[in-house]
């Protein structure tokens, strides 16, 4: 007898209200990291985010705690974006230059959300979650297939990690500058440093791109309000 395929119960009201309420906090820890504001007190940022400041505690432990969620937060959903618009390429010399070479775009295109992300750039290299994971899975795909010959992968993620890290920061402080022309010089020195032959390089590091959809990804910052009042 065939058994009917499991179903699984429909959030209650009480658990899509602590979603919502998470959600608003790490909206608004968003918000503050954006505008480097990472002194804000925690009751100006339940104020913000319209939540008491009892409910704060219901979810986070500290401060830290919430603005290293709202850091990750941003860093998953711009992984997944990459994840989906790499899955189909074989070549990982490819994989790896057009996710790098997207996230130096996300930079001038997303500066709120870049720069939730670049201010825990320290933090970026030991990351378990977001992009670091995804950039060591790629060159570690190239070392076994034999694609990279430079096969000391830790040095290479921090070369790899690093050069996104402080392109980001280059892009913002210059904001006059070519960002697709800097992210592309910069996938092309990569590659080389990985093994990949010179010619070759800088073919990949010119070649046209998928295109990079961060809509889904903006709602991940809002504005802080200027004064916000505790749900109750």
């Amino acid at each position: 007898m065939t058994q009917a395929p499991a179903s699984f119960p429909e959030p209650t009201r009480s658990h899509r209200r602590k979603a919502q309420t998470r959600a608003a906090l790490v909206r608004a820890a968003q918000a503050f990291l954006a505008q480097g504001q990472t002194n804000t007190p925690v009751l100006e940022i339940t104020q913000a985010a319209d939540v008491g400041i009892g409910s704060f505690y219901n979810h986070f432990a500290s401060k830290d705690e919430l603005f290293e969620a709202a850091v990750e937060h941003v860093m998953d959903l711009l992984g997944a974006v990459l994840d989906e618009l790499t899955t189909d390429v074989d070549d990982p010399a490819i994989a790896f230059a057009t996710s790098f070479r997207l996230t130096g775009r996300f930079h001038r295109r997303e500066p709120q959300l870049s720069k939730v992300i670049l201010h825990s750039a320290l933090d970026l290299l030991g990351a378990t979650k977001g992009l670091t994971p995804r950039v060591r899975r790629d060159i570690e795909a190239g070392v076994e297939s034999g694609r990279f010959t430079m096969t000391d992968v830790d040095v290479a993620v921090v070369c790899a990690v690093g050069a996104a890290t402080f392109l980001g920061q280059l892009i913002h402080a210059e904001p006059d500058r070519d960002d697709a022309e800097a992210t592309d010089r910069a996938a092309e020195a990569l590659l080389r440093m990985l093994g990949v032959p010179p010619s070759e390089a800088r073919a990949i590091s010119r070649s046209p791109l998928p295109e990079l959809h961060t809509a889904g990804l903006r709602g991940a910052v809002d504005e802080v309000p200027a004064n916000g009042e505790a749900a109750r």
